[in-house]
């Protein structure tokens, strides 16, 4: 514990300390995309859905995305791609290739076995040169038995049913960009995983749980609606002085707490991001961007209201100077990051990369970050919607998020060899409600409070492409997991350190890949392959004890044929070695399921 407030003193110090010369800095174009994407919410319907990157060109090396979710792990309760943090490639042909480009709508529908249905709908209203005006509404839901591994023949109903729908409109002014847009998401599921103790007025019982679960709420649905509103402005690229601003207004309603007596809270975040940057010296661009949110809450007025809730901002300021040559790109900088509250949180964190040409179609990359990662309401459902839903949650604090690499073109071939380590206090990981009472959901899962995890990865990233004809990406990645918890203090007493014997839910070993051939030109046949190994939870009870959950191993196959350029149609087979898994303990996935769908442009 000591060495690590030494280091963030240190690092604290360091990056306080540079701040004048980082204060040189350039407008950040991955960022730039990343607020151009949020403030269009806009989806180009590609039905060959994000093809592999042009494996014969260098690629350019991209600003590591601050993300809110490392897994979805709903996604895979339905007929889809696994989730993208874990599937880490670039998918194939997952529906038909039809040629969007001439036409301004799409229609998307596959229906399949356990009711599986997703659907997809969109519309240019308008696009011209100046004016884009865009709809879109996407549809997923589940209503399918699956099966708990632990009991052979139990099973459960897992319902959900999401929608979302998102309206923009840009326009291109002489000397900036002007965006608006709202969007509406309602998503409705049941807690049907399986709880692993139940408590009632008299006794616990943990020995053997099936007895008491119909004491507890498998079936009700628990309903999450958001409603946004975003508003963007963005200079042109070749301003003297740019800038991007992006506000944003989000309000989160959770219909539930804890049971359906519970009543549920209301969460209503308030957003700003900006960049604003200069030119300096010669080749070099001195910039600014923060992003700063505030958080308001409304507690219930009946039922249980857990005050853990508590009205608060969370600040980002990254001062910066970047500055480019022929052949290499650098990046000096950092974050400095405030989130108010009861427990106020004021860190620092390098924000710098580098990147050099080394040869013609070589590059050497080094990244270094870190990140306020917010667990509110609205991020923490986009994590895991089964977390529970009366725990209010501090910020996690990644100090450091730091990765080296090269990178390299031949041909049709491209790889990506790379390492890098992260450090985090008080990350987000995930176990079984230590019990659930009476009438409540089953087995809502528990975020562990005060956990520091360090992590060192390393891994490789191959593909291939001949022609048209195919295509084939793999990826391999080992994690090196550690991890303590922060015990209370006794009265009087000094805070402690207890090491944990695993990083819960945490994979050790991760491998992907990816397979599309195309053996005539209106036909295309994927596999897609994902595993993860080494996953580990803790079981509560009168005597915590680990356990070892089943490795994922998944296998998917997906044939698309286009009968025109409006119209083509797919079959995908999920799960074909029909494999009994768990994202979280008591959260099983669909064993073999199939589906058949349209796509039609218009």
């Amino acid at each position: 514990m000591k060495t690590k407030t030494i280091y963030h003193i240190i690092l604290c110090g360091t990056v306080l300390s540079a701040l004048p010369f980082a204060a040189n800095a350039q407008e950040d174009p991955a960022k730039k995309q990343e607020l151009n994407r949020e403030m269009t919410l806009e989806r180009e319907y590609d039905p060959t859905v994000q093809d592999a990157n042009k494996v014969n060109t260098l690629p350019v090396v991209k600003e590591p995305e601050v993300r809110k979710v490392p897994i979805d792990y709903t996604d895979y309760t339905l007929a889809t791609q696994p989730a993208k943090e874990i599937h880490t490639l670039s998918s194939g042909n997952a529906m038909t290739a039809l040629d969007f480009s001439k036409r301004r709508g799409y229609f998307n529908f596959g229906m399949g076995t356990r009711m599986n249905i997703n659907g997809d709908l969109g519309y240019h209203l308008l696009s011209t040169e100046k004016d884009q005006l865009r709809i879109l509404y996407t549809h997923r839901s589940t209503n399918g038995n699956v099966e708990y591994p632990q009991y052979e023949g139990e099973k459960a109903k897992a319902k959900r049913n999401d929608n979302l729908g998102t309206i923009q409109y840009q326009h291109h002014f002489e000397p900036m960009t002007f965006s608006v847009g709202a969007r509406y998401g309602h998503d409705a599921f049941n807690y049907y995983g399986m709880p692993t103790q139940v408590a009632t007025t008299s006794s616990e019982s943990i020995a053997d749980p099936r007895t008491l679960w119909p004491n507890v709420d498998r079936e009700t649905m628990q309903v999450h609606q958001t409603i946004g509103i975003n508003l963007g402005f963005e200079s042109k690229e070749d301003a003297p002085v740019g800038y991007q601003l992006l506000l944003d207004y989000v309000n989160f309603d959770r219909k539930f707490g804890r049971s359906e007596a519970h009543e549920g809270q209301t969460e209503q975040t308030i957003s700003a991001r900006f960049d604003l940057n200069a030119p300096l010296l010669k080749q070099g661009r001195l910039g600014l961007g923060g992003d700063i949110k505030y958080f308001n809450y409304t507690l219930p007025t009946s039922g249980a209201a857990n005050n853990s809730f508590e009205n608060h901002a969370e600040i980002t300021l990254s001062p910066y100077y970047k500055i480019a040559g022929e052949k290499w790109k650098v990046r000096l900088g950092a974050n400095v990051m405030i989130a108010t509250g009861e427990e106020s949180v004021f860190m620092a964190s390098p924000n710098i990369a580098a990147e050099v040409n080394v040869a013609e179609q070589t590059l050497l990359y080094l990244k270094a970050d870190g990140a306020l990662r917010s667990n509110s309401m609205y991020a923490l459902s986009q994590i895991n919607r089964y977390a529970d839903p009366e725990l209010g949650l501090t910020p996690s604090r990644e100090w450091l998020d730091g990765k080296v690499g090269v990178q390299s073109a031949v041909g049709g071939f491209w790889f990506d060899l790379f390492a890098g380590y992260q450090i985090t206090t008080n990350d987000l990981l995930f176990i079984a409600a230590p019990w659930v009472y009476e009438g409540e959901f089953a087995n809502y899962s528990a975020p562990l409070s005060g956990v520091n995890t360090n992590r060192f990865f390393a891994g490789v990233e191959l593909k291939y492409a001949y022609q048209q004809w195919f295509e084939i990406g793999v990826k391999g990645k080992y994690n090196q997991w550690k991890g303590d918890v922060e015990e209370t203090a006794t009265e009087g007493g000094e805070p402690t350190t207890t090491e944990l014997p695993y990083v819960w839910g945490k994979p050790k070993m991760e491998f992907a890949a990816n397979l599309t051939v195309r053996p005539i030109k209106p036909l295309a046949i994927q596999l897609d392959y994902l595993m993860q190994t080494d996953r580990y939870t803790m079981l509560p009870g009168s005597t915590s004890r680990e356990y070892k959950l089943e490795n994922i191993n998944e296998l998917n196959l997906t044939g698309t044929y286009s009968f025109s350029e409006m119209l083509g149609v797919y079959a995908k087979v999920t799960n074909l070695l029909n494999q009994q898994y768990e994202l979280l303990y008591g959260y099983p996935v669909q064993g073999l399921n199939a589906m058949i769908g349209v796509n039609i442009n218009f």
